[in-house]
């Protein structure tokens, strides 16, 4: 492997990762991604979990996901639009965050002809906006001083992005096995 491709922590040696036995493949940098990956998201989750608490509810990090997705563009939603949007497979994990955040009156459903829309409330449009002021405060103020700059970030997400699709597209053909 050319050292210009390696990764900066294999150049200094072995990779960083959970996994060694996947490490020894014809990619270590993708398991030192996937270990980062795992990371990330632990954190992200713990997170949300922590900020939704400050703003004022007690949630997991999926009600966390669907109460932002519900109140995007203050706009209602059906289930299958916020399933679609998360990438959500189990529709039912969907619904029954959706009956808690209902229950939570941080959510309405209304119907529109045959469809029912989910909406956030007041205390939903509230919530959001606790959690955004925190999220300022505590977390993009100190990433925008010490972190990336907004272009890189905004390029590591389309590559996240363009890495989901790659993983995506390896389930469903390991479902086939």
């Amino acid at each position: 492997m050319a050292k210009s491709t390696q990764s900066k922590s294999a150049s200094k040696g072995r990779p960083v990762v959970s996994s060694a036995h996947l490490a020894d493949g014809a990619s270590p940098a993708l398991s030192e991604l996937e270990f980062s990956i795992n990371l990330a998201a632990t954190a992200y989750h713990r997170w949300m979990v922590r900020c939704a608490a400050a703003a004022g509810a007690q949630l997991t990090p999926l009600e966390v996901l669907i109460m932002h997705t519900v109140r995007h563009r203050d706009r209602p939603k059906r289930l299958t639009d916020i399933t679609l949007v998360l990438d959500i497979e189990d529709t039912h994990l969907a619904t029954y965050a959706l009956r808690k955040l209902e229950a939570a009156g941080l959510v309405e459903a209304t119907r529109a002809g045959k469809e029912k829309l989910i909406g956030p409330t007041a205390a939903g449009i509230a919530f959001c906006e606790n959690y955004r002021q925190i999220r300022e405060q505590l977390l993009v103020g100190p990433a925008r001083s010490q972190g990336p700059s907004e272009e890189m970030l905004s390029q590591l997400a389309q590559q996240m992005r363009l890495l989901s699709g790659s993983y995506n597209q390896a389930a469903r053909a390991a479902a086939t096995l």
